[in-house]
């Protein structure tokens, strides 16, 4: 069950991981979806520079190293995702195979997030030390909100389990 569960979360991490490439900076006026407070979300999939007040040629600077980033880094592999549907519906279960796969799929994975974290990089030295310092409380914001959500689904997990035992 763990394995699988680790399966799953790989490939939302993937699809997360293309869909961050796919996006592009937005506006610090760009007002989060209404249900955005209940919405549990992958590290990653937020806006990093929220919030901060970018120049215009910062928010060029940064969409060009997007653009780059498209280019550079590795594709999600449909075919691979394929591979483990195939495995996961098959008559008889080869942990090996599974376990092969999800390899792949994982290293594939960590070097999306590598490049990811590289432009990531490159955008954060653009800016500007008061920027920098916005920027890091947001994100200070942000991790508090995920352990409070986290917090939250422990207990809720919790009261699940000593109801229906």
């Amino acid at each position: 069950m763990r394995k699988l569960l680790a399966i799953v979360m790989a490939s939302i991490l993937a699809i997360g991981s293309a869909a961050a490439f796919a996006t592009d900076t937005t506006p610090e006026t760009a007002q989060p979806p209404a249900n955005h407070s209940t919405v549990i979300k992958m590290p990653g999939q937020y806006h990093m520079f929220d919030g901060v007040n970018l120049t215009e040629q910062q928010r060029q600077q940064m969409r060009d190293l997007m653009r780059q980033a498209r280019n550079d880094v590795p594709s999600i592999n449909v075919a691979e995702m394929e591979a483990m549907h195939n495995l996961l519906i098959a008559d008889k279960f080869d942990e090996a195979a599974v376990y092969a796969q999800a390899e792949k799929m994982a290293q594939a994975q960590i070097k999306r997030q590598v490049e990811m974290a590289r432009v990531r990089n490159q955008m954060y030295n653009l800016l500007t030390p008061e920027q920098k310092s916005v920027l890091n409380q947001k994100h200070q914001q942000r991790m508090q909100q995920v352990e409070q959500q986290i917090s939250g689904l422990q207990q809720t997990s919790a009261q699940k389990l000593s109801t229906t035992e």
